[in-house]
């Protein structure tokens, strides 16, 4: 299967602004979350591979680092009309099914994720109490079809550090995943 990395977005970088409707329609921002100590934004969709790998863990590991006071939010950017596996609807049954408790937000016009610099599914950006970004990359190193577990690891180590005020570490490595599928005309510059 095809593997996208992520971009590796710089350091130190800004978080950038949204307001996304979740599948009910309801808006959420950055604002919302303005106290909390650190800001976890996940790009995933509900059909591809590498999302579906580690979802349970994903879920599971969201638990624990919502009671620490991280804020998360996990957004899907892509076109429903070639993906329809990834509409709002579907992704509200993907959001019970898995029992997420972050919003799952759609970014239809795919703004926030250009602006984030998102490159494929599941991409991570972490931030913190200032929302420059401190972590951006993998969940950990495994992948579909192998024989690594789906643990977290790398993601979870990130989120301690930044919620203990500890630096979070500078070796990090890239997503790999599914492209993110943008609409015609849509996609990226270079």
């Amino acid at each position: 299967m095809p593997r996208t990395p992520s971009t590796m977005v710089d350091l130190h970088t800004f978080a950038p602004e949204f307001s996304l409707p979740d599948s009910a329609g309801q808006m959420h921002d950055l604002q919302d979350v303005a106290a909390a100590p650190a800001v976890l934004v996940a790009f995933i969709c509900n059909h591809c591979p590498f999302v579906t790998h580690i979802a349970d863990q994903l879920s599971e590991l969201t638990r624990d680092w919502k009671h620490d006071g991280l804020a998360i939010y996990a957004i899907m950017s892509n076109d429903v009309e070639t993906h329809p596996a990834d509409h709002p609807n579907e992704m509200a049954k993907e959001s019970e099914a898995r029992n997420y408790i972050f919003p799952y937000l759609f970014d239809e016009d795919q703004s926030v994720a250009k602006a984030f610099g998102a490159a494929c599914t599941p991409d991570f950006f972490l931030f913190d109490a200032d929302r420059r970004l401190v972590y951006r990359g993998q969940f950990c190193d495994s992948r579909p079809g192998g024989e690594l577990p789906a643990t977290g690891a790398d993601l979870d180590t990130a989120v301690e550090a930044v919620l203990e005020g500890r630096p979070v570490p500078s070796d990090q490595r890239p997503s790999l995943g599914c492209n993110i599928k943008w609409k015609p005309g849509n996609e990226p510059a270079g």
